[in-house]
């Protein structure tokens, strides 16, 4: 497991919780679920690299450089200076062995530890679609119909048949969103793999 770690939880709410990465862009894709060690699962929604200090911006050093990686080379404090996070809602947990698909009753702890789920996890978390009844509601940074979609993308590349399980998710957005057609059909878009 300890090499599924992703990072550390630096804050912590009801529906959702920061982690930090130990290390600079290791960051878990847009829409991946994950757990904590206390087996609260949610799914990557955003994530940012910025200034370790708030409101102090990084400025341009690259001139006289011709990549990257030379700029890091010929500063090696703005690995220090840097850090990269990544935001997650809350989508369900995991008590007595039983897998619930919505929030938690507390929220995530402070320092917790943040891991990429196994194919196992994965396949047993997406054998029911409730869980996404959350991401429809929920009050993000990103588009909500991104956040499904790249989920459902995710979730699809670890069963056996991916069209299937794309399909069958279809059906569940299609009565979950009865109504919405609009929103239905970009989410539906954006599904290829």
């Amino acid at each position: 497991m300890e090499n599924n770690r992703l990072g550390e939880i630096i804050e912590s709410r009801t529906t959702e919780f920061t982690a930090q990465s130990y290390e600079l862009y290791e960051l878990p894709a847009l829409g991946s679920l994950v757990k904590t060690n206390n087996d609260i699962f949610g799914i990557v929604y955003n994530a940012v690299t910025g200034s370790i200090e708030p409101g102090r911006k990084p400025v341009a050093r690259g001139k006289d450089e011709t990549s990257e990686e030379a700029i890091f080379q010929s500063n090696p404090q703005l690995l220090k200076l840097f850090k990269s996070e990544f935001a997650v809602l809350l989508a369900g947990y995991k008590t007595d062995d039983k897998l619930y698909r919505y929030l938690p009753p507390q929220p995530a702890h402070i320092h917790g530890f943040v891991y990429r789920c196994t194919p196992e996890e994965i396949k047993e978390f997406s054998r029911s679609f409730t869980f996404l009844s959350i991401l429809i509601n929920a009050r993000i940074t990103i588009s909500n119909d991104e956040l499904i979609a790249a989920s459902l993308r995710q979730m699809s590349l670890v069963q056996e048949d991916q069209r299937a399980f794309l399909v069958s998710a279809g059906k569940e957005l299609a009565a979950m969103l009865a109504g919405q057609y609009q929103q239905l059909r970009m989410i539906l878009g954006r599904l290829q793999v």
